[in-house]
């Protein structure tokens, strides 16, 4: 869900099949020393400012789409969504044991109750998992969450908020618990603040433009995905708005040659320890998508001074 075709959104074809239900879904049962940052991202070597592909043959795997990156903030587990050719948009988990990445595998989060199960995110804390799922595409994109229960993600639920009244995906949160997300519908960026344990509120995030969009811990900036400026081809960029002291957005800033290309950068995302920035390119043959990374200074280095 993460392309754009004329002035609607696009989510990526997902043909019905059924997969095998499970009882649980097991994760990160050991935990890694986030210092040891080789091990943490897969043995790849860290990136510099310019953006390179992540993971090659292991998350980015010819012959599928991948994106929407998230990692447990011990960096001991990651999830990015997946699709292949007659298949349904999954979810793909892949977590450290010892020292060693175990092979990314799809789970099965809403244990067969949506056929698609996509753009998976953990929250701050690591006990919870937000996501979004769908049975048919602009129908009941709704989003879904599941908490921790020691190693295992407990059976999921669609998020019992006023959220879930509109078609809506891409869920993410702030340090603070807020959860930002995209209407569909509206094609605009939305948050509810977290209050005592609960999503009552909806707002819109007052951004010129962008969707996909994915909130820096402390809601000081935002990035999201848009239409090349001027571009009639449809081109997708990744931008970022940053907080103004008086509340307000900064105009979206193109992040410039160092992320975007002349293919289409989606879905952006920032590692836990504030690092990295991680997006998806459509530039594998038959307009598939691989995940790539860079460091998430090209970010800082557009902050305009007077903010």
């Amino acid at each position: 869900m993460n392309k754009e075709l004329g002035n609607k959104v696009y989510i990526a074809p997902a043909l019905l099949l059924a997969l095998v239900f499970l009882s649980c879904v097991t994760i990160g049962q050991n935990k890694n020393d986030q210092n040891d940052q080789v091990v943490t991202y897969f043995g790849q070597h860290p990136p510099g400012r310019v953006a390179k592909i992540f993971a090659p043959g292991i998350v980015s795997v010819t012959g599928r789409y991948e994106y929407a990156v998230s990692f447990s903030p011990d960096l001991s587990e990651m999830y990015f969504t997946g699709e292949k050719e007659g298949e349904n948009q999954k979810v793909y988990y892949s977590g450290l044991d010892g020292k060693k990445w175990t092979n990314p595998e799809p789970l099965q989060l809403t244990k067969g109750k949506k056929k698609n199960e996509f753009e998976a995110f953990v929250d701050t804390s690591g006990n919870g998992l937000f996501f979004a799922a769908y049975d048919s595409i602009f129908s009941d994109e709704k989003i879904w969450f599941t908490k921790r229960l020691e190693n295992v993600w407990a059976k999921a639920d669609k998020l019992d908020s006023p959220i879930n009244n509109d078609i809506v995906f891409y869920p993410n949160t702030a340090l603070n618990g807020d959860l930002y997300y995209t209407s569909i519908s509206k094609r605009k960026m939305c948050y509810s603040p977290y209050k005592n344990g609960k999503y009552e509120e909806v707002r819109e995030v007052e951004i010129e433009f962008g969707i996909h969009g994915f909130i820096s811990p402390k809601q000081d900036f935002i990035l999201v995905d848009a239409p090349k400026e001027n571009d009639k081809t449809r081109d997708r960029d990744i931008y970022v708005s940053f907080k103004k002291k008086n509340g307000t957005w900064s105009k979206p800033i193109n992040l410039g040659n160092a992320v975007n290309s002349d293919f289409n950068e989606t879905c952006p995302s920032i590692s836990p320890d504030g690092k990295y920035l991680f997006f998806s390119r459509y530039n594998e043959n038959g307009d598939l998508s691989n995940i790539y990374w860079v460091s998430a200074e090209v970010i800082q280095e557009l902050k305009p001074t007077n903010l």
